[in-house]
Parts: C-alpha cells; sequence; structure tokens
C-alpha cells in the first residue's frame, strides 16, 4: 500500500492514552492506521444501514405493511401447498 505524510494534531490527553495502549513492538503510525481504517469500515457499514432504512421506508410508504411471511415459509416447509 503507498503511503503519504500527513500531519496530525492530537489532544495530548488522547496521545497519552494511545501510547500507552499501543503494543511495544508497534508503531504508533501503525496504531492509527488500524484506527482509521477500523472508522472508515464502521462509517461505511452506518451509511449503508441509512440507506436500507430509508429504502424500506420508501417501499413500506408506497405498498404499505407487508404481512410477515413466517407462517408462509413454516407451511411450504412442511409441504403444504408445494408443487413438486
Amino acid at each position: 500500500m503507498e503511503r503519504e505524510a500527513l500531519t496530525i494534531r492530537f489532544p495530548s490527553q488522547l496521545l497519552a492514552k494511545a501510547r500507552k495502549l499501543k503494543d511495544s513492538s508497534e508503531s504508533f503510525n501503525d496504531l492509527v492506521v488500524e484506527a482509521l481504517e477500523h472508522e472508515v469500515r464502521r462509517r461505511r457499514g452506518w451509511a449503508a444501514h441509512q440507506r436500507i432504512i430509508a429504502r424500506s421506508e420508501a417501499v413500506k410508504a408506497k405498498t404499505g405493511i407487508q404481512p410477515a411471511s413466517t407462517n408462509l415459509i413454516h407451511s411450504l416447509r412442511e409441504g403444504e401447498g408445494r408443487l413438486d
């Protein structure tokens, strides 16, 4: 992975906590990169979740609340109404 230099100013208390938590074999840079990767994944996941909720609401507004399919699935598993 190609790396790019960047200057970041951390609050001194947060920096002290981070230095205490990192392993002695781990560089501070690696700790920050891992934390940033984690945050990017979390935010992408949250954004996807929000899109799912919005789409679900749009479908519900268009079609109304759909009945639960649990009973239909159970009856199909038991062989009722199957065509084979």
